[in-house]
């Protein structure tokens, strides 16, 4: 998946929004874009350096997904428990991405 395809799905879904926030915190070395439905973040990457999105899930699915996925780590920045790092053009497919992406927005949307 590339960084426009991940932009295009993410923008689909119901009610969201996107804005780089941190740009004033990294001097302008790089371009985090986050994604937000109801005003709180569901996936951030990178788009200077599109090698990985960061997501919110479940603490047991995460845990499960670490085990099962390489691309699967913790995140750069953010709460292990709740949050996940996903390498893009890994070994997980572009429709397990749409779907943790998906998981990650309904999470936050509630």
């Amino acid at each position: 998946m590339n960084i426009e395809e991940l932009r295009e799905y993410c923008l689909s879904l119901p009610g969201v929004t996107e804005a780089t926030p941190f740009e004033k915190f990294s001097r302008g070395k790089f371009t985090i874009l986050v994604f937000y439905v109801s005003g709180h973040m569901f996936c951030y990457f990178n788009i200077d350096d599109f090698t990985s999105i960061t997501l919110k899930g479940d603490p047991e699915a995460i845990a499960e997904l670490k085990e099962r996925y390489q691309a699967v780590n913790n995140p750069y920045n953010g709460n292990k428990r709740h949050w996940m790092s996903v390498d893009v053009n890994s070994d997980v497919s572009d429709a397990m991405l749409r779907q943790l992406v998906k998981t990650s927005y309904d999470l936050v949307k509630k």
